[in-house]
C-alpha cells in the first residue's frame, strides 16, 4: 500500500519507508505527509492544485495519494522554493497528471527559476539537500503577489523575500482558510536559513509576521486559519506566534553578542538558543542548532 489516511499524521516507521499519509484539513484543502515533508493539495472540478511535490523518489506515492482525493488531472503545481526536497517530484508529476486539455502550470517566484538555472543538478553543500532539477518553472511571477481563482476559491501567492531563500512563496487558499508556507516555518525545528541562496533571519521573521497578518484564530487562539508547513505538524496562528517570538528573541541575543564584538565561536559558546533547544534543537541531521546559530550570526554580522 502506498498511503494511509490518518486523523492527525505524525512521523511513523511507514512514513520513513516512503509512505504518504493523508490529512483532510478544511474546505477543499488536504495535507499529504510524506518522507521529508508535506504537500498541500486543493481539489475540485477544475483539477488538483499542489503546493510542493517532495523529492523525485516520492513522485509515485504522492500521485497515488492525490488520486485518492480526486480523479481530476493535476492543474497547477506551486513551488514554494527551489530545493529538491520540495521540487524533485515536479517533473514526474507533470507527466503523470492524468488526462486533460492543458499542460500542468508550474508556478513559483522568478528567483526560484533563477536559482534552478544557477544550481543545475548540484547539491547545496550548506544544506546537504539533493537539488536535482528536472523541470523549470513554466509560469514564474515577478511581483510581490499573484492571485488566481480555481476550484471555487481565490488562491493568493505572496513572495516573502530573503527568508528561507530569496524565492519563498506562501500560498493562501481564501475560502478554505488554509495557508501553505513551505520552509519559512518549521514548527519542530529551528528555521533553516540558506544564506548562500539569499536567506536571512530578518527575512524569516518578516515572513512569519506576514503569515500572522493573514491568519485568524477561531476561539481562544485555537483553530481558525490552519497553517501547513513544509515539514512538521499542522499548525494554527498560536503555533506561529510562539515560533516567531522564539526566532526574534534568538536574533536579538545574537545581535547583542555581535555588538559586543564576539566571534562566531564565542557566540556559539554563549548558547543563545539554550532555553529553546529541547523543543527546536538538533545535534545531527541536515540542520543542526549550530548551523542555525551560524546562519543568524553571518546574516547579522554583514549589516
Amino acid at each position: 500500500m502506498w498511503f494511509v489516511i490518518a486523523a492527525y499524521p505524525t512521523r511513523t516507521p511507514l512514513q520513513a519507508q516512503g509512505e504518504v499519509q493523508i490529512l483532510p484539513v478544511q474546505g477543499s484543502v488536504s495535507m499529504l505527509v510524506g518522507p521529508g515533508g508535506n504537500v498541500t493539495v486543493q481539489t475540485g472540478p477544475d483539477g488538483a492544485v499542489l503546493v510542493d511535490t517532495l523529492s523525485a523518489a516520492s513522485a509515485q506515492r504522492v500521485f497515488e495519494a492525490v488520486r485518492t482525493l480526486s480523479d481530476a488531472p493535476i492543474h497547477t503545481i506551486i513551488n514554494t522554493h527551489f530545493h529538491g526536497d520540495r521540487t524533485g517530484a515536479t517533473g514526474a508529476l507533470v507527466k503523470m497528471r492524468g488526462a486533460g486539455p492543458q499542460p500542468v502550470r508550474v508556478m513559483a517566484h522568478d528567483n526560484v527559476l533563477l536559482r534552478m538555472q544557477q544550481a543545475g543538478a548540484e547539491a547545496s553543500a550548506a544544506l546537504r539537500i539533493n537539488q536535482a532539477i528536472t523541470l523549470p518553472v513554466t509560469s514564474p511571477y515577478f511581483t510581490p503577489s499573484r492571485d488566481f481563482f480555481l476550484n471555487g476559491e481565490a488562491v493568493f501567492l505572496h513572495h516573502v523575500a530573503a527568508a528561507h531563500t530569496d524565492g519563498d512563496t506562501i500560498v493562501y487558499f481564501r475560502k478554505s482558510d488554509v495557508l501553505s508556507v513551505g520552509d519559512v516555518f518549521t514548527p519542530d525545528l529551528y528555521p533553516v536559513i540558506d544564506v548562500a541562496n539569499g536567506g536571512s533571519v530578518n527575512g524569516v521573521i518578516a515572513a512569519l509576521n506576514r503569515i500572522l497578518e493573514i491568519t485568524v484564530p477561531a476561539k481562544y487562539q485555537e483553530g481558525g486559519t490552519y497553517v501547513i508547513p513544509g515539514q512538521g505538524r499542522l499548525c494554527d496562528e498560536a503555533d506561529v506566534v510562539e515560533y516567531r517570538d522564539m526566532v526574534t528573541i534568538v536574533r536579538d541575543r545574537v545581535q547583542d553578542l555581535i555588538a559586543k564584538k564576539m566571534t562566531l565561536q564565542q557566540v556559539k559558546a554563549a548558547r543563545p538558543t539554550r532555553d529553546y533547544d529541547t523543543e527546536y534543537g538538533a545535534d545531527s541531521g541536515h540542520w543542526t542548532t549550530e548551523m542555525f546559530v551560524e546562519a543568524v550570526y553571518r546574516g547579522l554580522s554583514t549589516k
